[in-house]
């Protein structure tokens, strides 16, 4: 049970984690200064949420990493037993976790609209604190730096694209209004940012499975999980190639039942891509071999 409630925990803190870097990527990067403050007004209580849901599960992951490493559920309720947590290599990459993610909620709680930077750089320090942990710790020297950094920049593309598609919905649907010019402009920023990190998202995790695995899958349950994982990603590349290359060139034509068809098109890439991260969730704990 406690291993069952560590990957519930993990799937909801990665999840809440990278849907918040990516609207904060969106919001303060790409979209025009003229909706900046009201992609922030829209999105404040789920963002709000999303970042109370990442501290909250912070704390969580760090109890029952001790009771894990303790032997049941009543050793995760003792400060004792996550003092000890602390002393470990997790624990110290973990303690950080908790701090920024706490730092990132206070801060979205007071004026999270003349702090989008700072809350990018707050979360992006996250998403890379996050390769610290897993499976990159199974190498040391130069290739350890090199997962981590593969790792890093994995986290930080996957959550440039599958954080950005609902602000990006919320555009297009402003694109029907007074705010028509701005909105095309952020939409088309996202879309070539989008494709960077569609890229970056694939050639890390090429990396990031011949870093773990060698150049052949193992037969094991991690590779199979692993091959779920990677069709499930090419499914959500083939949608954002129908939605960018076939459905958007015919918008002009048909606009309303087009514009329909795209966003129910994108809910289908998010959910997707809800079912990577829990995919990630139950295979990241198993041995890769």
């Amino acid at each position: 049970m406690l291993e069952l409630a560590w990957v519930g925990l993990r799937f909801l803190h990665f999840t809440a984690l990278m849907l918040a870097s990516g609207w904060a990527f969106f919001s303060a990067w790409l979209a025009h200064d003229a909706i900046r403050q009201r992609l922030a007004r829209r999105f404040r209580l789920p963002i709000r949420l999303l970042l109370a849901l990442n501290a909250i599960t912070a704390l969580l992951l760090l109890m029952v990493q001790g009771g894990m490493m303790a032997g049941g559920w009543p050793d995760v309720w003792r400060p004792d037993v996550w003092w000890a947590v602390i002393g470990t290599r997790f624990g110290n990459v973990w303690l950080w976790q908790i701090v920024l993610s706490g730092l990132t909620l206070a801060i979205a709680m007071m004026r999270p609209r003349r702090k989008l930077a700072l809350l990018l750089v707050l979360l992006c320090a996250q998403l890379i604190l996050q390769a610290s942990t897993g499976h990159t710790a199974m190498h040391s020297g130069l290739t350890g730096l090199l997962h981590r950094t593969n790792q890093a920049l994995h986290l930080v593309c996957a959550s440039v694209w599958l954080g950005g598609l609902l602000p990006f919905v919320y555009c297009l649907r402003l694109a029907n209004g007074r705010w028509r010019q701005p909105a095309i402009y952020t939409m088309m920023r996202f879309s070539r940012y989008g494709h960077l990190a569609v890229a970056g998202v694939l050639l890390t995790g090429v990396n990031n499975a011949w870093l773990v695995q060698g150049a052949l899958l193992s037969a094991a349950d991690y590779g199979r999980a692993l091959l779920l994982k990677c069709a499930l990603v090419v499914l959500m590349v083939a949608i954002a190639l129908v939605n960018r290359y076939v459905l958007v060139p015919k918008m002009k034509r048909d606009n309303a039942r087009l514009q329909t068809f795209f966003i129910r098109m994108t809910h289908a890439e998010m959910v997707l891509g809800a079912l990577v991260l829990a995919t990630v969730s139950v295979f990241a704990t198993w041995e890769p071999f």
